[in-house]
């Protein structure tokens, strides 16, 4: 499996995975990073829980793909993606991008690139735990929107 994609159910240390980036490249100056957390409310609703599903092996190729092409269209040097699945709570880590480059722009640019392909095309699937019982969770247009400004196809929500 790819040392840049991992989907996992246990918990992250972001210190850790921005140490190993970083690690013997004397050439990263800039390191740009996204933390998801699971919020406690979705749509004005309160959760209590989410289960994540993926289907193992499709799940990290489409991830890896969507980082091969963060490498085509931005000059980066290092890219680390972990998703959480399985049972979460309000509060617990979800997702990480982390993006190393020799400057700035590039690695806010590819983390946002990436981050706005995993809302809307990685193969995962949510669903919710309210007052009102389960709920699965639908793709966003706003998510969509976000994906579109990269020049890449959307289908997901209507």
């Amino acid at each position: 499996m790819s040392r840049e994609v991992s989907i996992q159910p246990t918990d992250f240390d972001l210190s850790a995975e921005v140490a190993a980036l970083r690690e013997a490249d004397g050439q990263v100056g800039a390191v740009a990073t996204f933390v998801g957390t699971m919020r406690d409310r979705n749509d004005g609703t309160r959760v209590s829980a989410m289960e994540l599903e993926h289907y193992p092996g499709m799940t990290e190729r489409a991830i890896e793909t969507m980082v091969a092409e963060a490498r085509g269209r931005f000059e980066i040097r290092g890219v680390r993606v972990i998703h959480r699945v399985g049972a979460l709570r309000p509060g617990d880590q979800i997702v990480l991008v982390a993006v190393t480059a020799t400057h700035r722009q590039a690695a806010f640019e590819a983390c946002e690139f990436l981050m706005d392909y995993l809302k809307t095309q990685a193969p995962f699937w949510k669903k919710e735990t309210t007052p009102a019982g389960t709920r699965w969770v639908d793709a966003r247009a706003s998510d969509d929107d976000a994906l579109a400004r990269w020049g890449l196809p959307v289908s997901n929500a209507g």
